[in-house]
């Protein structure tokens, strides 16, 4: 974020920017978070809820590490929530592993969806005046970094939340084998965040999506 206030040039697109790295930090990645302690809660898995993290209070969430992270390079993360897939009583444990991971992505896209109905309103509704701009401006963004968020964590390699819905179908030698080289992964997807070379495939998933939101919501406007 720092960096990117830098490259302000009006006192608007400071605010905006604060807003949107607000957005990540005190809705999107809290969200995230504990719907995968819920969704392995209802299947049978209450650790996270032992360990106090099934809240939406942002400082259970938040890494120290990814929270410098975002807040001087852009790029940052929660903490994982503590899930156990093996204490799952409904399902088998690969089963539990993927929903509990398919839960964080689905909910940003859910946020993304009641966010997307509240703006839509706003513009039916709301009068024409700069207030009304900068709430669906602000709307708008809150869409965008959930959307992003959900794409993001859908990478079909670890630690992301996709891999644990890949590798679910994978046998569990070959799972293993690959997530020995888990830190090393992530710290070359980072570099290539970093660089911008992952934009252009999020920036597609990320609209495809949008689009499919703004169909399902054109009922509005």
């Amino acid at each position: 974020m720092l960096f990117d206030l830098f490259k302000c040039t009006d006192v608007v697109t400071a605010v905006i920017t604060v807003f949107s790295y607000l957005v990540i930090l005190l809705i999107a990645f809290p969200i995230h978070e504990c719907s995968h302690g819920y969704a392995a809660k209802l299947l049978g898995d209450d650790t996270a809820e032992e360990q106090g993290r099934l809240t939406l209070n942002p400082i259970s969430h938040l890494d120290p590490m990814g929270t410098i992270g975002l807040l001087v390079f852009g790029i940052g993360w929660a903490k994982p929530v503590p899930v156990q897939p093996r204490r799952a009583r409904k399902v088998s444990q690969k089963t539990a592993m993927a929903l509990t991971a398919a839960a964080g992505p689905l909910s940003n896209v859910i946020v993304s969806l009641i966010f997307m109905i509240i703006m839509k309103l706003v513009i039916v509704f709301g009068e024409t005046s700069t207030t009304t701009l900068y709430l669906v401006l602000a709307f708008q963004m809150v869409i965008n970094i959930n959307l992003n968020l959900g794409v993001f964590n859908l990478l079909p390699i670890p630690p992301f939340d996709g891999s644990r819905i890949f590798f679910a179908f994978l046998p569990t030698k070959y799972y293993f084998a690959i997530m020995r080289y888990e830190r090393f992964i992530m710290m070359a997807v980072l570099l290539l965040l970093y660089t911008g070379i992952l934009s252009i495939p999020f920036s597609i998933v990320s609209n495809l999506i949008y689009t499919g939101l703004d169909f399902i919501t054109s009922f509005i406007c």
